[in-house]
């Protein structure tokens, strides 16, 4: 009678400890999250069975992969992350079937690239019944992380845990043997901030003092008030007007100039200056009066124009290059040059900025055929052509995105201008199992 009693306590016991062995490999159902897929990537996984289990550690090989609900996040947006067991390393090497709903999964997802640090995910306690000598079906974990940098940021999947529910309480760890895994999934975080589009232009550069100057606006916000004012270099002088944006956000007013030592002219909406919602200055100059001319004397007088700010391109298409389907990757080329003439004399520095549209394709329209903006990157490069008085800087190397990014610029001074050349380097990240076929954007420049 005990040995009867005891036979299927120990085909029971013998059933926990096959489950607690191999739990690395035992789930619910294969979740599909919504948003951006990831790549599979298969990397060598170190699992500890309970001690109760007496069996050595399990070294196999786990396919995982991470999905995001969203590639192209703005700096302080959540981003939801779906970490998937693919394909299990192992099946259930028992004869008898394993109950429902034993096992639930934890881990973490490995950040890299312009963000570190880890992402716990966990999944619900909830699986099919699995029979014996089956295979074990995948199983999905989420969790969520705040994007803090701009820039690329890559997602491997990490480490995880098992727990079990089935006649005790059990756990099994599996870490990543050399970490970190292979990267599944790469977000493209942008800065939140938008790029500043307002600009000015004068009728004319120059006046006498009381001459009214005619000041033109675009990019502001439509049915904003914007104040016009007068600027002795960095300083607000007392000569301002207000006009109103039109629903297209462009204005031309007058601003009367009264004060003889304004260099330049600001337009911008609020209270008080601010270079985030305004744009300027316009160099513009105040002539005085003369003495008269002696007795015996010739006045001789000359005029020297100011200018305009002005850029021109080298071409208006640039071919990236190809990738393969299946595996994606860098598809890259060069930036038409850019050269930028600053003729207007004055304090004024400028900014050249830009900004793309997502990649489409013409031959398809259904899910995958897009590439976001924000997988376009550039290195971006400035010349000075020498005698310039300013000296320009080259933007930062990063996404470019549909909210934009700095090129180029030149600072405000006692006396810019000149002429200069600017270029960039281009890369666009594209997904491994892009549909095939030509993808096209549109990058616009902008010169403020």
């Amino acid at each position: 009678m005990g040995p009867t009693l005891r036979r299927p306590h120990r085909r029971r016991w013998a059933s926990l400890l096959a489950v607690t062995a191999i739990a690395v490999t035992a789930s619910g159902a294969l979740a599909c999250p919504a948003g951006a897929a990831g790549t599979n990537v298969d990397f060598a996984t170190h699992c500890i069975p309970p001690a109760i289990a007496g069996i050595p550690p399990i070294d196999g090989t786990t396919t995982g992969n991470v999905s995001v609900d969203t590639t192209s996040p703005k700096v302080g947006d959540t981003v939801k992350v779906t970490y998937t067991v693919v394909t299990p390393a192992a099946g259930n090497p028992t004869e008898l079937d394993l109950p429902a709903d034993i096992m639930t999964p934890t881990g973490k997802v490995t950040l890299g690239g312009a963000q570190t640090g880890d992402v716990t995910v966990a999944g619900p306690k909830k699986n099919a019944p699995v029979p014996g000598k089956d295979p074990f079906p995948s199983f999905s974990m989420t969790g969520t992380f705040k994007v803090t940098q701009p820039g690329k940021i890559t997602l491997s999947p990490g480490d995880y845990n098992i727990h079990t529910s089935y006649i005790m309480e059990l756990d099994t760890p599996c870490t990543v043997i050399t970490p970190p895994a292979p990267v599944s999934e790469t977000v493209t975080a942008t800065d939140s901030t938008p790029v500043n589009q307002r600009a000015i232009t004068l009728g004319s550069a120059s006046g006498n003092a009381g001459d009214s100057v005619t000041v033109n606006g675009t990019g502001f916000t439509p049915g904003a008030t914007v104040t016009l004012a007068g600027r002795a270099g960095d300083k607000q002088t007392q000569d301002t007007a207000t006009v109103t944006a039109d629903t297209k956000g462009t204005f031309s007013g007058p601003l009367v100039v009264k004060d003889k030592t304004t260099t330049g002219i600001v337009a911008y909406e609020g209270a008080s200056w601010d270079e985030d919602k305004g744009a300027g200055p316009a160099a513009y100059a105040v002539g005085g009066t003369t003495p008269p001319t002696p007795d015996g004397s010739q006045k001789l007088t000359t005029t020297v124009k100011a200018g305009t700010l002005s850029m021109s391109q080298a071409g208006n298409a640039v071919g990236l290059s190809a990738v393969d389907f299946g595996k994606g990757g860098a598809s890259t080329g060069s930036l038409n040059k850019v050269t930028v003439r600053d003729f207007r004399g004055g304090p004024a520095g400028w900014s050249l900025t830009g900004k793309v549209t997502d990649f489409t394709s013409a031959k398809f329209t259904g899910p995958g055929a897009k590439i976001d903006a924000g997988k376009l990157s550039w290195t971006p490069a400035c010349e000075t052509k020498a005698g310039s008085p300013s000296t320009c800087k080259a933007g930062s190397a990063g996404p470019v995105g549909s909210s934009g990014a700095t090129l180029a610029s030149a600072p405000d001074g006692t006396l810019t201008g000149g002429e200069f050349t600017v270029d960039a380097g281009l890369s666009l990240d594209v997904p491994a199992f892009t549909p095939a076929g030509s993808y096209s954007a549109v990058l616009t420049l902008t010169l403020t």
